[in-house]
């Protein structure tokens, strides 16, 4: 790509950072200001457009402070606000909430949540917080060593992720499962996306193929409005009649694991 090409790219990016990165001998509304002059704005068109940041921030009051008075989210609010200013197509948060309280966090995402509700603003979140993810995104990428091992939309992510990295992330945020369980016949890890979490899938099983099952753990939550949950059955039954319960998970489009 060629520089005029970047630069002209780069017109399209804003970016927060996790240490605010904001300019200590600035006041809030000249920290906002700053972009818009480098791309050369009249004072006229940087004066009406710091008191939109402002007012989209909650921030008037503290328009002419300097960064070292401001609490950690209203830094974080100056950095969203001077990152908008120029009206950017995709915003960047490089671990925009790391150095925040959990307060804080919960503000900042549900502002960043609304930005993009009401702004119809592409936010790419930078982030080792899988709870941010659950509370913000809809789609994530799972990088590891430089490359993406693990695409999707969160629902499916969180459900079942298929990578060691993604599943090293999520032990935290998710309800761990327990390393061993005593099984009688085939253990098995189902997970559920959606409507499926909310089917009586495994009546319908036994019924229909001729099984026992124990449950040996299990839950199920609500993310975003979506139902996902795993379970760890014990099937119990003839070989043939265990794989027609698996190809009637298929049939269902539950995803299973066998442990």
């Amino acid at each position: 790509m060629a520089k005029k090409e970047l630069r002209c790219c780069q017109k399209t990016l804003g970016m927060i950072f996790q240490h605010f990165n904001l300019l200590s001998s600035r006041t809030v509304a000249e920290n906002i200001a700053y972009p818009l002059e480098i791309q050369g704005y009249s004072q006229e068109e940087i004066a009406k457009r710091v008191d939109e940041m402002l007012a989209l921030v909650d921030l008037e009051s503290k328009r002419n402070s300097y960064p070292a008075t401001l609490s950690g989210g209203q830094k974080q609010r100056v950095g969203i606000a001077r990152a908008l200013a120029a009206r950017p197509q995709v915003l960047l948060c490089d671990e925009a909430t790391s150095a925040l309280d959990p307060k804080t966090t919960r503000d900042i995402l549900a502002l960043l949540k609304k930005l993009n509700r009401d702004l119809g603003l592409t936010i790419v979140l930078i982030t080792h917080e899988m709870d941010v993810v659950k509370e913000l995104c809809n789609k994530v990428a799972v990088i590891h060593k430089g490359q993406i091992v693990e695409s999707g939309t969160v629902q499916e992510i969180f459900a079942a992720p298929s990578h060691d990295t993604t599943k090293e992330f999520l032990q935290h945020t998710t309800h761990e499962m327990p390393t061993k369980f005593a099984a009688q016949g085939t253990l098995v890890k189902l997970s559920f996306k959606g409507k499926e979490a909310g089917q009586p899938i495994i009546s319908q099983m036994i019924r229909k193929h001729n099984v026992d099952v124990n449950i040996l753990y299990g839950w199920v939550e609500s993310l975003q409005g979506v139902l996902i949950g795993n379970l760890v059955l014990d099937i119990i039954g003839s070989d043939d009649d265990i794989k027609a319960s698996f190809a009637f998970l298929r049939e269902h489009h539950i995803h299973h694991e066998v442990l």
